[in-house]
């Protein structure tokens, strides 16, 4: 709820509601610094805080949602963010799986789970503002691209952040990730292992550090097992069916003689298999198949696909967990990364 349009009765006055950063002026401290003491954040000296508060009393800051987080209450509400359209939300089983851990974890530290979708500039900035309303104790985000600022900005705000995945291998927000370098070294390794020779790659989008990251997996299992680096079998991919089926066409096209494919995630993995079948290339026999997620999508394929498995549902629970004890004031290691795992079945 904006304070816009609202007023208090300051020094006998009926003025509009002071806004957040009024009260930073008169404290001298940053907008973010008045919003990490409203949310009670430990991140904040005695000094700092007896100055907002004094700004509070002296322009009469109205004793609502902010004055109510002062005195230490919380909404028991946590906003899951996924920067994504409905169509990649219901068709990716990665998302339901995180969902259903954050869901669990939540449940039984008695939290209300509130799951946003942020699809546009406009939307992220309605968003900020809801946020910057008190209505929520925490965030999390997953599926973040490297430039957005939404992270950074819930970070001003002073509310408590955590992340599935990151934007860098230096990110400061907390985050939970797996080991995306270890899933694209492990598949080649395996690849490699069957006898393969001519190892393609679909990646996902290259402004995600999880594309980036099985990118570089891919690369340094080659290197790893003496094959030399060709552009020719990388293709860009955007984690969908569609995107893996175009990938893989345009891999074919370019190099025929291909005999492999890594592909970085279960559901491009499956519009890949289609692009192949439609080339006539039997699988595995002409082309080995392995992708990431190990999913239901990965169990159901026929063949079924050989997969390398990160345990989704568990991230999602530490990551719930982590912000938990942030709220607590009580934060945890701000950095959780998983190991993964190679699932073989029958398309390689």
């Amino acid at each position: 709820m904006s304070d816009e349009g609202s007023t208090a009765t300051v020094n006998g006055r009926q003025n509009s509601r002071p806004t957040l950063e009024q009260v930073a002026a008169r404290a001298g401290v940053g907008r973010g610094t008045v919003s990490r003491v409203i949310n009670g954040s430990p991140r904040v000296s005695e000094q700092t805080r007896a100055a907002v508060a004094r700004a509070v009393a002296e322009l009469g800051y109205v004793p609502n949602q902010a004055a109510r987080a002062l005195a230490g209450s919380r909404t028991d509400a946590v906003a899951l963010v996924i920067p994504e359209a409905e169509a990649r939300l219901f068709a990716e089983p990665y998302f339901l799986d995180l969902i259903r851990g954050v869901s669990a974890e939540l449940a039984e530290a008695d939290k209300q789970l509130l799951l946003t979708l942020v699809r546009s500039e406009q939307e992220r900035q309605r968003f900020e503002q809801y946020l910057a309303a008190q209505r929520v104790d925490g965030v999390l985000l997953a599926s973040v691209h490297g430039d957005d600022p939404l992270p950074d900005r819930i970070r001003e705000l002073g509310i408590p952040v955590v992340m599935n995945g990151r934007r860098s291998e230096a990110e400061p927000v907390p985050y939970v990730d797996s080991d995306n370098i270890g899933a694209g070294r492990a598949a080649v390794a395996h690849l490699v292992g069957r006898g393969r020779r001519r190892i393609a790659t679909v990646t996902g989008p290259l402004d995600m550090y999880v594309a980036r990251a099985r990118l570089g997996g891919y690369r340094a299992g080659l290197a790893e097992a003496g094959h030399a680096p060709d552009e020719g079998l990388v293709a860009p991919g955007d984690f969908t069916e569609a995107g893996g089926r175009a990938a893989m066409r345009e891999l074919l096209a370019r190099r025929p003689d291909l005999d492999a494919v890594f592909v970085a995630s279960d559901v491009m993995a499956a519009g890949a298999r289609g692009a192949l079948r439609e080339a006539g290339r039997r699988i595995p026999e002409d082309v080995a198949l392995v992708g990431v997620d190990d999913s239901p999508v990965a169990r159901l394929m026929d063949p079924p696909l050989t997969s390398v498995r990160q345990p989704t549902e568990r991230m999602g629970r530490t990551m719930a967990r982590m912000l938990l004890h942030a709220v607590a004031g009580s934060p945890e290691d701000p950095r959780r990364v998983f190991p993964t795992e190679l699932v073989v079945r029958g398309s390689c």
